[in-house]
């Protein structure tokens, strides 16, 4: 089979397969009593990501080079990377609800890839002198890859903010520093200090108990036992809605699930803005000059610095790193796709300017 009509076959298929992806877990989460749209839908992932990989090796046969030369390559090797990440994220966290936020991005980057773009520029090309090096397979697909798992990270950390509504729970952490795992609400107490409780349902900054006190008669007095410590009803705000215990473990898993994938893509963003450097000074004489890419990347590496030094350091959870979080979702598409195509410089296509 020509190579070419295999190309042209796949990124359709691959659209296709993605859009009936996103239906399913769509369906799913409007009708969560059909188990097999679940199995449904991943499936349908891994198909795609598949048939992308597929495409991505025809190409690579096809030009003799790494398929990383141009924008059309580039969204289908990120396509490819938020699809294995959504993969390695439903795994881990058992919720369709991973589908719902990844497959619509994955089915839109596939059909402004084959639908929008110009012909010309979805055609292979010779690679020009500065790409002729193996700093493009190791420079640009580590960032890819870097900007795959951030957008799968803040897209669950989108996901925590709709489940939770918004509001400002206390979870069971995740992460590690200072005030990372929360007491929520236990204090140590002797046995012999225990004071018997009102029966008056505990209260916490969500709205519920999640766990009941029990005691043990039969202490004597030295052994230690967790006491729990409710929170008055009047200090919880009398206008945020109780969560579900269902709502709080998807919240939980989401968030815990996403600071993993960020903290998989941070990294993976250092390697590569560094891989990046020393093939600019390889190729231009600089490390850095300070390219709209170069500034946007560094941005980038900021705001997903300072979300992993809150929630390593400052022990953040919940609400206020998931909001950070979110905004670096913009980010990355500004660094990756608004810089190439607005901007001018090294790395710009120069589609509209």
């Amino acid at each position: 089979m020509n190579l070419v009509v295999l190309q042209n076959w796949l990124d359709n298929a691959s659209f296709a397969i993605l859009f009936l992806t996103m239906l399913v877990y769509w369906g799913g989460a409007a009708f969560p009593n059909l188990p097999y749209l679940a199995a449904l839908g991943t499936a349908g992932m891994a198909i795609a990501n598949l048939g992308i990989a597929t495409l991505l090796g025809a190409r690579w046969i096809e030009a003799g080079y790494f398929p990383l030369s141009n924008l059309y390559e580039s969204l289908f090797f990120l396509t490819w990377g938020i699809t294995a990440v959504h993969l390695i994220a439903e795994n881990s966290s058992r919720s369709r609800l991973v589908g719902v936020a990844t497959a619509p991005v994955a089915m839109a980057i596939t059909a402004f890839a084959t639908m929008t773009l110009p012909s010309q520029m979805q055609a292979s090309e010779p690679l020009v002198p500065a790409l002729k090096s193996n700093w493009l397979m190791m420079h640009v697909s580590v960032m890819m890859l870097s900007y795959s798992a951030l957008m799968v990270g803040s897209l669950l950390a989108i996901a925590f903010l709709v489940v939770t509504r918004g509001q400002n729970i206390q979870l069971q952490g995740s992460s590690v520093g200072t005030g990372g795992y929360r007491s929520n609400g236990y204090r140590l107490h002797k046995a012999s200090e225990l004071i018997s409780q009102s029966p008056d349902p505990a209260v916490e900054n969500n709205g519920f108990a999640r766990f009941e006190t029990s005691s043990n008669g039969n202490g004597n007095g030295n052994t230690a036992v967790l006491n729990l410590v409710t929170t008055p009803e009047s200090q919880v705000v009398a206008s945020a809605e109780p969560l579900s215990p269902q709502r709080l473990s998807l919240a939980e898993t989401l968030d815990n699930i996403s600071y993993r994938i960020i903290g998989l893509g941070f990294p993976l963003l250092t390697i590569g803005i560094i891989a990046g450097g020393v093939w600019a000074n390889e190729a231009w004489g600089s490390y850095w000059s300070w390219d709209p890419k170069e500034t946007w990347a560094l941005i980038t590496w900021l705001v997903f610095a300072a979300y992993l030094h809150a929630r390593i350091t400052r022990g953040w959870q919940g609400r206020s790193p998931a909001i950070l979080a979110s905004t670096g979702l913009l980010v990355v598409w500004v660094c990756y796709l608004g810089v190439n195509l607005l901007g001018k410089g090294l790395h710009s296509y120069g589609w509209f300017f």
